[in-house]
Parts: C-alpha cells; sequence; structure tokens
C-alpha cells in the first residue's frame, strides 16, 4: 500500500461510502507531512500566484488547504469521488473561514468526461494518477482543463512510508520490510502505474515538464503523538492487504504492535519516525 494508497483513498478513491478511518490517515498524513507540503508548493515554477485552483482526487483536504495557506486569494476546486471526504473537506474550510474559496464537486476521474472544472491556472493531483485506470487520458484531460501556461502539479509517494527501525520489533526483526514485500507484491497486479516515472507520460499529453523535484520525508515521532497515530492507522490498513499472505508469526508480531492495549503497541514505541520519499513533477500546458 502506498501514501498513495492508503490514500486508497482518497485520493482517488475506489470507497463510495464514507471511510472514516482512511479519513483519520489522511488527515494525520497532512499534518505530519504539513512542512513538507509547504515546501514543496514554495518551489513551484509558477509565473505569479494562481488564482483558480482545482485539486483532483483531493481527499479531506490536505492539498487544498495548503495551496490556500500559501496563496489565500485563490478559489480551489476540489474534486473526490468520496462525499465522505468532500463533507469532511467543506466543514474544514468553514471552521477556518475559507468557505468562499472552497468548491466541492464529486467525481470520479475515471469517468470519460469530466464535470465542468472551470479554466484552473494550476492542477494538484498528489497521491492520485497512479491509482487512475487509463492515466494517459487523465492526463490529456488535465492539460485540455488548463489554462494556457497553467501549471500541472503530480505529487506521488514512495508506498507507504516506514515507521520502524529495522531492528523492531525485538521477537521478529525486519518484520515491517516483509509487510512491504507482500504488500507491493499486491499492488503490483492491481496499480502498475505505482512509482512510474511521470515525466515522459506527461511530455506525452503534451504537457513541458518544467521541474522535477525528490523530498526526503524522516519525522521523528518522539514527542510527535500523530506520528504513532499514523504509524497505527497506516499499518492497520496494511494489515488488511497482506494478512492472507504474511508468515503467521509475523501475522502476530504485528497484530500485537496494533493492540492499543498491549505493552507491544506502536502508541507506546519511542523510536518511531516517517520515512519515505515525495516526488514531484511540475509540467506546463505550452
Amino acid at each position: 500500500m502506498t501514501h498513495a494508497q492508503h490514500h486508497d483513498h482518497r485520493r482517488h478513491g475506489h470507497h463510495h461510502d464514507p471511510d472514516s478511518a482512511l479519513a483519520e490517515i489522511l488527515e494525520l498524513d497532512a499534518e505530519v507531512l504539513a512542512e513538507h507540503t509547504a515546501g514543496i508548493i514554495r518551489w513551484l515554477p509558477l509565473h505569479g500566484d494562481p488564482r483558480q485552483i482545482v485539486d483532483l482526487a483531493s481527499g479531506t483536504g490536505a492539498g487544498t488547504f495548503a495551496l490556500l495557506d500559501q496563496f489565500p486569494e485563490a478559489h480551489v476546486t476540489a474534486v473526490d469521488t468520496s462525499p465522505g471526504h468532500l463533507r469532511r473537506l467543506s466543514e474544514k474550510a468553514c471552521a477556518r473561514g475559507v468557505e468562499g474559496h472552497v468548491h466541492t464537486v464529486l467525481a470520479d476521474l475515471d469517468d470519460a468526461t469530466w464535470p465542468d472544472l472551470g479554466t484552473p491556472d494550476l492542477v494538484w493531483a498528489s497521491g492520485a494518477v497512479h491509482h487512475m485506470a487509463d492515466p494517459g487520458r487523465a492526463l490529456r484531460s488535465v492539460h485540455d482543463l488548463l489554462a494556457p501556461g497553467g501549471l500541472f502539479v503530480v505529487v506521488e509517494m514512495a508506498g507507504i512510508p516506514r515507521f520502524l527501525p529495522r531492528t523492531a520489533p525485538d521477537d521478529r526483526p525486519g518484520l515491517e520490510d516483509r509487510v512491504h514485500a507482500v504488500s507491493d507484491r499486491r499492488h503490483a497486479q492491481h496499480l502498475p502505474h505505482r512509482g512510474a516515472d511521470w515525466g515522459p507520460m506527461l511530455a506525452a499529453a503534451g504537457f513541458v515538464v518544467e521541474g522535477e523535484l525528490v523530498v526526503e520525508v524522516d519525522v521523528q515521532g518522539a514527542g510527535n503523538a500523530a506520528v504513532g497515530r499514523y504509524a497505527l492507522g497506516a499499518l492497520q490498513r496494511a494489515r488488511g492487504a497482506v494478512a492472507a499472505e504474511l508468515d503467521p508469526e509475523d501475522l502476530a508480531a504485528l497484530d500485537r504492535l496494533l493492540d492499543t492495549n498491549s505493552p507491544h503497541s506502536l502508541l507506546r514505541r519511542e523510536d518511531l519516525a516517517v520515512r519515505t520519499e515525495r516526488s514531484v513533477w511540475a509540467a506546463r500546458r505550452a
């Protein structure tokens, strides 16, 4: 499972019912990675501040609100397949006093025709494009949507983050590596574009790729309760994907980590961190 998956999110959600557990992970993800997201936005090769922004597969609004923090005059159209996620996003917009700057659209980006999303000068897609059934068609749709000279930003994460030291837990060292191996094998079948280099596909869709960035993420969990909750939620979701194929002793060790009443609970560990990479492509419509 990836950031993008637990962004399975959201992002390009395959959930038609509100998935509150997933929404919690998305919000923890937004909180833990907030500084990295702000840094990505500051890096973008923009020609002036964008006024009309589309956040594709917005989830509960991590990108929407990070963009509004940087560009408070902008208007953001947040698009997602999950009514529950969009409802949360709207509630957060009201709580922040920016509801006049946020418009939500319920839509499936795998549909052949998209609803009218205006003529944005910036389109943001975080953890989204690798979920699309036909990414090439989706990229062409974004190209045609953008204003001339507008920027399309693709942000992808290298799988679910790593949370534990490689020597952990004491009774099954390397457990997380084995969970990832099973998860990666399963997702290779269902998400063939995960981990892709989007540069050539963006060029094929008519974009000029103006920048690529790799951001190393290493957020220490000591003193940061959100990291423990994020690890718990992400590994609970991973367990659902890997349980049938994981070694029984590994599964038992994972369950001890996930048991919040256990002395071995993730929430009691002082050595957690969020470690991953985020890759970014900034592509302009000529």
